[in-house]
């Protein structure tokens, strides 16, 4: 089946938001909970969702460090939905995080993966060696990447989690940076299929429902 892929950029973290708000809104109409919130810019875009945001930085209404829990403090389907964007990434305990938010939601859970390999490849490509989330700075960082994978390697890992634990997979889709039509069109030319999508789509999507 092919993927679908939207085109769009988010220069900042706060158009991301925006997007989020825009694009999923139809499931944020009760009790939301935000995971990895950071400065929780959905709270107020969200005003009708009672929402609830942790993370171990920025304006959480719960302070929480994911890579030290081993369980989310919230009872089983206590959130109508849960989101996780551009979050498991970051942590070591990715597996068992995936499957707290599948365990403390209601109704649906909603979960964004970048496309690491893509960001990576133009620098490496030309010698730059540097790339955002990884290397090795003199001094231990707050925070980076624990992973490295591409964008066939995240949509599979989405599948196969929503086949382990019995979800239904709503929505699967990719984000890509809009450029001009022929552009595109050569670069599918040349790169056809996942080739294309590992080499230019940012993002992976996935909204998931619980049965």
């Amino acid at each position: 089946m092919k993927t679908k892929v939207e085109h769009i950029a988010f220069p900042t973290r706060q158009a991301r938001s925006e997007y989020v708000a825009r694009r999923f809104g139809e499931y944020f109409r009760g009790s939301l909970l935000d995971v990895g919130c950071f400065e929780a810019p959905l709270r107020k875009m969200l005003a009708d969702a009672k929402y609830t945001g942790v993370d171990i930085a920025g304006a959480p209404d719960i302070e929480l460090n994911l890579e030290g829990c081993q369980r989310l403090p919230f009872d089983d389907g206590s959130h109508d939905t849960v989101i996780c964007i551009d979050v498991l990434e970051h942590l070591d305990n990715l597996h068992l995080i995936f499957d707290e938010l599948v365990r403390v939601a209601r109704k649906n859970i909603i979960v964004s993966l970048p496309n690491s390999w893509r960001d990576a490849r133009r620098p490496i490509e030309r010698g730059g060696g540097d790339f955002l989330h990884y290397g090795l700075p003199e001094d231990a960082p707050v925070d980076r990447h624990k992973w490295f994978f591409n964008f066939t390697q995240a949509r599979s890992f989405l599948q196969a989690r929503a086949s382990s634990l019995n979800l239904e997979v709503v929505e699967l889709f990719g984000t890509e940076k809009p450029k001009n039509g022929l552009i595109r069109a050569l670069r599918m030319l040349l790169y056809p299929g996942d080739k294309y999508l590992n080499r230019y789509v940012q993002t992976v999507w996935a909204v998931f429902a619980k049965g």
